[in-house]
């Protein structure tokens, strides 16, 4: 019987530094992902919200398990995804933890309301979306929740805040998206808007 045998050579794993250098320039919406209920709140900042399915409505949003935020996620099966507006960095910072801040403290000088699951759900983000947990993957340091969406606020709001290069930065939908059309495609990708024949 033959046997072959190869010698595989084993990469050395890439470092931290490194890969959070190449993620920096992966632009990320910003949220702030609340959990709890009465006055046992939290929440959390994060660019890791991502939409899974339409039919049903769902979502996805990875979760550092050391959080605060974690354990009440876990015990009350239930969260908020707050999409945050241009306007709201300051409520973004709160969430991050900035000056110590933490539980209920966090959520000051902002309005709240709650819907089904009783999480709080910011008033006025460009939109609050209701969840309650359907699966959880825990992968090393982290949690991959998926969340079944139970009701949806939505603004009319146009800006938005998302984070890159370790900045935060505003995109508004109107003013971006024009000037994006202007550098951004080739002429044969622009279409001008059909206008309909006068009869």
């Amino acid at each position: 019987m033959n046997s072959l045998v190869r010698n595989v050579s084993i990469e050395p794993a890439v470092a931290a530094a490194e890969f959070r250098g190449a993620m920096r320039h992966l632009t990320g919406g910003v949220s702030v992902i609340t959990a709890g209920r009465g006055r046992e709140i939290s929440g959390m900042t994060v660019t890791s919200v991502s939409s899974l399915s339409v039919e049903p409505p769902s979502l996805i949003v990875s979760i550092n398990r050391a959080a605060s935020s974690w354990p009440l996620i876990a015990r009350h099966g239930v969260f908020g995804v707050n999409i945050l507006t241009a306007d709201q960095l300051e409520i973004a910072e709160r969430f991050t933890g900035k000056g110590g801040l933490k539980g209920a403290e966090r959520f000051s000088g902002a309005e709240w309301t709650t819907r089904a699951s009783g999480v709080p759900l910011l008033v006025g983000a460009l939109a609050a979306i209701d969840c309650e947990i359907e699966e959880v993957i825990e992968r090393h340091s982290h949690a991959i929740v998926i969340g079944r969406v139970l009701d949806v606020i939505a603004s009319q709001r146009t800006a938005a805040l998302a984070y890159w290069h370790g900045e935060y930065v505003a995109i508004d939908r109107d003013e971006d998206a024009a000037r994006l059309a202007e550098v951004s495609l080739p002429s044969r990708h622009v279409h001008a808007p059909r206008v309909p024949k006068a009869r």
